[in-house]
């Protein structure tokens, strides 16, 4: 369960914050919550890419980074902000001087999450708070080791966050070029302005001077002394001119280096800026907003304009340089336009789509000609090969042309293609058992475009993310799987579309969560209950009992291979409890009244020993899109005996909510662990603590599993 509350920063100033229930073994997916997202600013905050790395880490890494009785995950998440503005790395044990300045935090700590606890209404959330500052007292005999502890966590969490392997996003803000930079290369380009006009002067002076030397040759002898001087003074001047103009060409040759590297970090932060919106295909969050971008673009174009009219005044060639020149803005030029607003990345033939292309560099466009552009279908080597204008013709596009127009309210220039279709489609032939649902398309933009200052016009396109153009509905849950495994593990940079055939089960689970939150509209995540029967699924080990963290998923195993007994795959029976959740039982999921992804035996585990009447809401694991209600009867022989309802599907629902029909079951009386059902439905708002305290009086996730195994 998920709510919403409010706390205070380390001045006393009120801040939002969100209440997590987490388990006993405090697992990162209680922090996978996609909260309404700010974007954080260009120095991201450490919490922020821990909370992304997170679902990437094994449970143990989890536990011993954040040690569940003296500093729990949860305090991590809600003091945040606080514990990153104070200075830890000073602290160590040996420093007993440091002791005042430990207590003085360890009693912050305490203080702020009992402020915190007595803010929010929920009495589990409360009862939490209050249980990890109590915890915190165990240090106030040695503080001193309260600060070396937080010192240490901060200190592994940098060293997670520096390890390859845990980086597989790239971060826009730690690409862009910072305002030192382009300061000193507008101060750089301002030097090298000022020394041409200086040096316009001196000559001008040297000129002037030359020619009154020569009138006083052949003259009489007190002349020739003032003739001497004259001699030494252009002398003087023409080494001073000589002098500057090296100075001026080395400061040109350090402006065109340093535009050089901020063009190359703007890049990379278009790139990232086009990776987060594939990756927000899975839910992710992404700011779309190109504005910043664009100020860096035009800037470094103003610059380069400069540069070159600087080397156009120069007097002398200089190749090298003017090369440099040239290829930085045919580089900028080109890598201006993106796809602004991504065409379905699944498309049915004969259908209308729209998408929109943005050009950043939009306002120095030289006027006239208006610029057309052209979208094409390109198939996946087209992909690979791109460079010029495809030339073979593998679909046919309805409303493929749209004009660059500029708006001048929002500052941006885009060509919207509003009505957009495939009519028809050349498929590349098929290896084995390859589905056309696993063929990427992609649509490439294309056109010719002249910058004002600039001679010669550019072409200039751009590829969209990958598309699956299916021809019948009945394909569109087996395209999205295609969709969604390239958006969740292709790599940067990749060769079109290349993607892994299998990957760790951590990264399958976490683009499962994503998308279940993201799809729904839900804070409330997947649990580490539903995570090991999810896993148990897909890899068919029902009695397997250890962390599938690490072992790999393919793809088959994905969308491929029907699960055993079944005849749909993983994905289709995943993809059908999500559409069943996200029309008919978000407010159920969201208040945490569904158990949701539990398999039988942990079913039978937790029900055997409660009061007849007890019961609790699960996915249908045997069809798509199914919830059932399994509760505690009485049996012939007068034990009990646990009994599932005919799974309530889509079109059941549509019918009578999934709350009016347990209101009319009368033999089930409370949901799992005890909770009256009538208090429940009448008042969804006040259940949150519903599941959340499942964990209090039950089991652990290591004694079910134990129990599994004998």
């Amino acid at each position: 369960m998920v709510r919403a509350g409010g706390g205070l920063d380390a001045h006393g100033t009120p801040q939002r914050f969100v209440f997590f229930h987490v388990s006993n073994l405090r697992l990162a997916e209680a922090f996978k919550i996609k909260t309404k997202t700010i974007r954080p600013s260009l120095t991201m905050a450490q919490w922020t890419h821990m909370s992304q790395m997170l679902p990437h880490l094994t449970n143990e890494t989890i536990n011993n980074l954040y040690p569940p009785t003296a500093f729990p995950i949860e305090v991590r998440h809600f003091l945040a902000q606080w514990i990153e503005g104070q200075r830890w790395d000073d602290f160590a044990l040996e420093n007993v001087e440091q002791k005042n300045q430990a207590q003085a935090l360890l009693d912050q700590t305490i203080s702020m999450l009992q402020s915190i606890a007595q803010q929010t209404t929920n009495v589990v959330d409360k009862m939490k708070l209050m249980q990890f500052s109590k915890n915190m007292n165990i240090f106030q005999a040695q503080p001193l080791q309260f600060g070396v502890m937080v010192r240490d966590i901060l200190n592994q969490e940098r060293g997670l966050l520096d390890t390859p392997q845990f980086q597989p996003f790239p971060n826009i803000e730690s690409s862009f070029p910072n305002m030192q930079d382009l300061d000193c290369l507008v101060l750089k380009v301002l030097e090298v302005q000022n020394i041409r006009q200086k040096m316009h002067q001196m000559q001008e002076e040297l000129n002037w001077e030359r020619q009154n030397y020569e009138s006083l040759q052949g003259r009489t002898h007190e002349e020739t002394g003032e003739s001497q001087k004259l001699q030494n003074h252009i002398q003087q001047l023409e080494y001073n001119v000589q002098a500057m103009a090296k100075k001026r060409f080395q400061l040109l040759k350090e402006c065109v280096d340093c535009l050089d590297q901020c063009q190359t970090r703007l890049i990379g932060s278009l790139k990232a800026w086009r990776w987060g919106q594939h990756k927000a295909t899975i839910g992710l969050p992404f700011d779309d907003n190109l504005n910043t971008l664009q100020t860096w673009c035009e800037q470094l174009l103003g610059v380069n304009g400069k540069l070159r009219q600087e080397l156009v005044l120069l007097g002398e060639p200089m190749p090298e340089l003017q090369e440099r020149l040239g290829k930085l803005l045919q580089v900028l030029i080109q890598s201006s336009l993106l796809v602004d607003k991504q065409p379905p990345q699944v498309i049915k033939t004969q259908s209308k789509f729209s998408t929109t292309v943005r050009y950043l560099l939009g306002e120095k466009v030289a006027p006239g000609k208006p610029v057309l552009l052209k979208a094409q279908i390109i198939n996946e080597i087209q992909a690979r090969n791109l460079g010029g204008v495809p030339s073979d013709n593998v679909g046919e596009l309805i409303n493929n042309t749209a004009i660059l127009e500029h708006n001048t309210s929002s500052k941006s220039t885009c060509a919207t293609f509003r009505n957009m279709s495939i009519k028809k489609i050349k498929r590349a032939d098929r290896k084995g058992s390859e589905s056309v649902t696993e063929e990427k398309f992609a649509l490439l933009f294309s056109t010719e475009i002249t910058i004002t200052g600039c001679d010669t016009p550019y072409r200039i396109q751009m590829i969209s993310l990958p598309v699956v153009v299916i021809v019948h509905g009945s394909q569109d849950n087996n395209a999205l799987a295609t969709i969604i495994w390239d958006c969740a593990f292709s790599e940067p940079d990749r060769v079109p579309f290349l993607v892994p055939e299998r990957v760790p089960w951590r990264m399958m689970y976490s683009t499962l969560n994503s998308k279940f939150t993201s799809e729904v509209m839900t804070e409330h995540n997947l649990d580490q209950y539903n995570q090991h029967f999810l896993a148990q699924k897909i890899f068919d080990k029902p009695d397997f009992s250890d962390d599938f963290s690490n072992i790999l998923v393919s793809w088959a195993q994905f969308n491929k291979e029907v699960l055993p007994g079944r005849p749909f795959t993983f994905w289709q029976w995943f993809e059908g409890v999500m559409e069943l959740t996200k029309k008919h039982l978000k407010e159920y999921w969201s208040e945490g009244l569904i158990f949701g992804f539990i398999g039988k035996q942990h079913l039978h585990l937790i029900l055997k020993d409660r009061p007849n009447g007890t019961f609790l809401l699960r996915f249908s694991d045997s069809e798509i899109g199914g919830i059932t209600i399994a509760y505690v009867s009485a049996s012939e022989n007068g034990g009990q005996k646990i009994q599932n309802i005919q799974p309530f599907t889509k079109r059941d629902l549509e019918i009578r909510c999934l709350g009016d029909r347990i209101r009319d079951i009368s033999h089930i009386t409370y949901l799992y662990p005890d909770f009256p059902k009538h208090d429940l439905l009448n008042n969804l708002s006040i259940v949150c603590m519903c599941l959340s305290s499942r964990t209090d009086d039950d089991m652990d996730l290591e004694q079910i599993l134990q129990t599994f195994s004998t």
